[in-house]
């Protein structure tokens, strides 16, 4: 089988499993449907239903309320384990990094855009209960907050039933205490409309520089990435975005060409990767003309692609 159509594979059984397990969510992918990921699992504890979700999928969509697909009975507490992402519902957006988590409405339009590779896990509620719990459906979006009790409270509680255990008994009785600890928690843990400020505001300087470094960071997949993108994505001016890196003595475009040429020239160097194919490695970091990288390479390390990856494989003399 071709890698066209073990990519084709990939995705459909991607597409299939999300529609089963998540609702009617439609992927876009970011690059090369050869280097796409997508990888979904599940799991339960005394009775919780808990997946785990790995993609670099460009977006992730659900179109608006369509009775007959969506499933009106589940609430998700999405934990955010690794990488960095952008949800959207209710008209709000709030982004996530490593450790934070958020409520999300299984009704209802919903964008998920990961910037690069991500890993979430998403435990399943009862809406119901949630709605009654929180006062109604209007707050069934939102950020679990870091700096309230309650909300620590549930990063824990999260945290722990991600972590493998061995079922034993009263596991079910267990599982049912657990989904009304984090009932309980929930309205005092989301952070209200004020307190819902994406990083991009809250932060400033050297810190709001590091944060947009590390978004670029993990989205050099992405041919899209550029400043009017990040700038929408950090919810600040491209103008502000330019003057963070003048500052230093550099430009955005010049920073994210030169970190892609940098895991260009480690995969090259990178005996483990010495099969792939040097277009498929500037595919992967995000170029998307291969003259156009062999050029920009040269002129950054003076050797050739091809030179460098002998170079750097041949080893000392």
């Amino acid at each position: 089988m071709s890698t066209h159509q073990l990519a084709g594979t990939a995705l459909d059984r991607w597409n299939a499993d999300m529609q089963h397990i998540c609702g009617h969510f439609e992927t876009e992918l970011a690059f090369n449907r050869s280097l796409f990921i997508g990888e979904i699992s599940t799991w339960s504890r005394g009775g919780l239903a808990l997946a785990n979700l790995r993609t670099n999928a460009g977006l992730i969509r659900r179109d608006g309320i369509k009775p007959d697909r969506d499933n009106d009975q589940h609430c998700f507490l999405v934990s955010q384990r690794t990488g960095f992402s952008q949800v959207t519902q209710n008209g709000v957006s709030v982004q996530l990094a490593p450790g934070e988590m958020l409520l999300m409405d299984a009704v209802g339009a919903c964008e998920i855009m990961p910037f690069g590779l991500i890993e979430h896990a998403s435990l399943s509620l009862s809406r119901e209960a949630v709605c009654r719990q929180l006062g109604g459906d209007a707050r069934t979006f939102g950020k679990i907050s870091q700096t309230k009790a309650c909300g620590r409270m549930l990063h824990v509680l999260m945290d722990q039933l991600c972590k493998e255990s061995a079922p034993g008994e009263g596991e079910l009785a267990e599982g049912q205490a657990l989904h009304s600890a984090f009932l309980s928690l929930l309205g005092s843990a989301l952070e209200g409309g004020d307190d819902q400020v994406q990083p991009g505001a809250a932060l400033h300087g050297a810190n709001l520089r590091s944060y947009v470094q590390k978004v670029i960071d993990e989205s050099l997949g992405q041919p899209g990435l550029s400043p009017v993108n990040l700038a929408n994505r950090l919810n600040i001016s491209v103008r502000h975005l330019y003057r963070l890196f003048e500052e230093q003595g550099d430009s955005v475009c010049r920073y994210i060409q030169r970190t892609r040429l940098q895991r260009s020239a480690d995969d090259l160097a990178n005996p483990i990767l010495k099969t792939e194919s040097i277009t498929t490695i500037a595919y992967k970091w995000g170029f998307t003309d291969s003259a156009h990288f062999s050029r920009s390479f040269k002129k950054q390390f003076e050797r050739s692609p091809k030179d460098y990856r002998s170079h750097s494989l041949a080893g000392p003399a």
